[in-house]
C-alpha cells in the first residue's frame, strides 16, 4: 500500500502505525465504493435531417429549418432510492446542444422556442434534485428537491420517449422545467397526489410557458415571493378493467400569480392539463389524448380578461412486431386575443383592434418507427400544419408566407 508524505511522518514519530492507516485507507476506500456501487450512467445522443417542402418555418417546439442536426446529448447520473422508509438518492441530468431545454438566464418568446437560433443552443442543467422518502402511515411520501422536470404534459423533453420526433403545440406552451421542491404521495395502488413549490420567471412581452419554474436571476417577480405552484393527479386503472388495465389519467397545474400589477412586467399565468392513455381490445393498439390551455392572467392593459392559448391532440399506435411500429398525431390549436405582439405562437400577428387576432391550426403528424440497429432509435416522420386563417407560415427568406407548412423528418437517436 501506498501512503503519503505526511502518514509516513506521523509513523516514524509514532503518533500513527502503517497498520491503522492502512485499515483507515482501506475504510474509506470501501465507503466511497459503496456510494457509488449503485449509481448508474445513461443518456442518449440525438441526431436528425430535417427537410421543410418550400423553406417554411413553423413554430412548435425545436422546429428545425432544412439541414442535419445534432439535436442533443443526454447524460444522466443516477443514484436510486432503496426500500427502506427514510431511504435517499439522486438524480443528475446534462443536456448539450441546440434543443438543451431552457436555462434560467434564458429568455425567448414563443415563437421562436427552442429553434436553433435560440439565445440557449449549448449547455443545460436539464435535471439535478434529491430524491427522499418520508414514511406516512402505511404508505409514503417521495420528495424531490432541486430541478426537477415539468409535472404537466404528455411528452416529454427527451425525444426518444415521445411518440412523434417533433413536438406537439400543446408541449410548446408548456413549462418544461421547474427549481423547487415536490412531493409525491401514493395513496393508493391507483391513486397518485403531487404537489409542490417552484420558483418562476414571468417576464412582460414573453409568453410564461417558456421560463416557467426557473429562477429569477435578474430579480423582479419570481423567486420566493411569487412561487409557482404545482399539483396533479394520476389515476391507473386496475386489473379489474380487464383490456383497459394499465390506463392512465392525469390531471395538472402550475400556477404563477406574478407580482401585484399586470402593468409593471411581472404578469402571471396558469398552465393546465389533462391527458389519457388507454389499452385498446386490440394488444397492438393503444389511444391516447390530451388538452393543454395556459391562460395569461390579465397580462395586457387592453385585455383585462386575460389571454388563452389551447391544443387537443389525439395519439394513436400501433406496434406491428418488436421492431416495428406506427405513430399518429392529430391536434387543433387555438390563441384567442392575445394581447402582446411577442405573445404570438403562430404569426405574424394579425391586428384586431387592440388585441391579435385569434389563430386557428391543425396539425398531423404521422411516425414510422424500425429498429434497425440495437440502442438506435430510428423513425421517418411527415407533418402537415395549416391555419384556417391568413398565412401565418413563413418561409425561411422571410419574402413569402403560406397557410401550411411541411415537414419530413429522419431521427436516430443512440441509447446508452
Amino acid at each position: 500500500m501506498k501512503f503519503n508524505k505526511w502518514t509516513m511522518g506521523l509513523a516514524a514519530v509514532g503518533v500513527v502505525s502503517l497498520a491503522s492507516a492502512a485499515r483507515a485507507d482501506e475504510t474509506k476506500m470501501s465507503q466511497v465504493q459503496t456510494a457509488l456501487s449503485n449509481t448508474t450512467l445513461s443518456g442518449y445522443v440525438d441526431t436528425a435531417a430535417v427537410f421543410n417542402p418550400g423553406g417554411v418555418a413553423d413554430s412548435y417546439s425545436f422546429a428545425k429549418a432544412n439541414g442535419f442536426y445534432l439535436n442533443s446529448i443526454d447524460l444522466a447520473l443516477d443514484k436510486p432510492q432503496d426500500e427502506s422508509p427514510w431511504a435517499s438518492g439522486y438524480h443528475v441530468e446534462l443536456m448539450f446542444g441546440p434543443d438543451a431545454t431552457p436555462d434560467s438566464t434564458t429568455t425567448t418568446d414563443l415563437g421562436r422556442r427552442g429553434m436553433v437560433t435560440s439565445a440557449n443552443s449549448s449547455t443545460a442543467i436539464r435535471q439535478a434534485y434529491l430524491a427522499l422518502r418520508t414514511p406516512v402511515g402505511n404508505s409514503q411520501i417521495d420528495w424531490k428537491l432541486g430541478v426537477f422536470d415539468t409535472i404537466i404534459g404528455y411528452e416529454s423533453s427527451t425525444d426518444g420517449a415521445n411518440p412523434n420526433y417533433t413536438r406537439s403545440y400543446g408541449y410548446t406552451i408548456e413549462p418544461t422545467t421547474q427549481t423547487g421542491v415536490l412531493g409525491t404521495f401514493k395513496a393508493t395502488d391507483w391513486i397518485s397526489l403531487s404537489a409542490g413549490l417552484a420558483d418562476t420567471t414571468y417576464n412582460h412581452g414573453y409568453l410564461p410557458g417558456v421560463n416557467s419554474g426557473y429562477q429569477n436571476n435578474s430579480g423582479g417577480p419570481g423567486m420566493m415571493s411569487y412561487p409557482s405552484a404545482l399539483g396533479s393527479l394520476a389515476l391507473t386503472a386496475p386489473d379489474s378493467f380487464g383490456f383497459a388495465k394499465g390506463a392512465t389519467l392525469n390531471f395538472g397545474v402550475v400556477n404563477s400569480p406574478g407580482n401585484s400589477s399586470r402593468f409593471s412586467g411581472g404578469r402571471g399565468a396558469t398552465s393546465w392539463y389533462a391527458g389519457v392513455t388507454v389499452p385498446t381490445p386490440l394488444t397492438a393498439l393503444k389511444v391516447g389524448a390530451s388538452w393543454d390551455m395556459l391562460d395569461l392572467h390579465n397580462e395586457y392593459r387592453h385585455n383585462p380578461n386575460g389571454d388563452d392559448i389551447w391544443d387537443v391532440a389525439v395519439y394513436g399506435n400501433y406496434q406491428f412486431n418488436e421492431k416495428l411500429s406506427f405513430n399518429l398525431r392529430g391536434e387543433y390549436l387555438n390563441q384567442s386575443n392575445i394581447g402582446h405582439s411577442s405573445d404570438y405562437l403562430i404569426g405574424p400577428p394579425v391586428s384586431n383592434g387592440p388585441f391579435i387576432a385569434s389563430r386557428e391550426v391543425e396539425a398531423v403528424t404521422a411516425t414510422v418507427q424500425y429498429q434497425l440497429w440495437a440502442n438506435v432509435l430510428s423513425r421517418a416522420e411527415i407533418r402537415w400544419d395549416h391555419s384556417e386563417h391568413g398565412t401565418p407560415f413563413v418561409s425561411n427568406s422571410g419574402d413569402t408566407s403560406t397557410a401550411n407548412a411541411f415537414t419530413l423528418a429522419l431521427n436516430l437517436i443512440y441509447q446508452f
